[in-house]
């Protein structure tokens, strides 16, 4: 005879609870591949660093104006690909904008890149880039 809990939650439900409690305190709860600019080690979310570059060329040139789709041409020719190793498209960087700026969140309760890790993401200048990512941006 198999036990049940007492207070009648599905097995799902607990599972569900504990992806949201792991989730909560900035675990990786598994659900799919981590957005582009992070990856899980030890089942825990870390950043990406050149992933994290190319968020930051993205969002460089969404400040200059540039439309997504330019953007997407961009980091194509530019030899970019996504994290699954295809071409960027317009509705990739749209994602990639809505993480960064905290539009959407995949999991309630997380905050965007940008808020976890602002040094990652500065607001400054170019001149605090790296000379790798400084070199490719639009001017000015």
């Amino acid at each position: 005879m198999t036990a049940t809990p007492s207070n009648d939650v599905s097995a799902w439900e607990r599972l569900e609870q504990g992806r949201q409690a792991k989730a909560s305190n900035g675990g990786y709860a598994g659900y799919g591949s981590p957005a582009f600019g992070q990856r899980s080690v030890d089942g825990e979310l870390v950043d990406d660093p050149e992933e994290c570059q190319v968020i930051e060329l993205i969002r460089r040139h969404h400040k200059c104006g540039k439309s997504l789709q330019k953007i997407a041409d961009w980091l194509n020719e530019q030899g970019y690909t996504t994290k699954r190793g295809q071409p960027w498209q317009r509705i990739s960087v749209k994602r990639v904008l809505d993480r960064l700026y905290g539009k959407v969140s995949r999991i309630s309760g997380v905050t965007s890149q940008a808020e976890q890790n602002p040094e990652l993401f500065p607001s400054a200048s170019s001149d605090a880039l790296p000379e790798t990512i400084r070199g490719s941006m639009p001017p000015k």
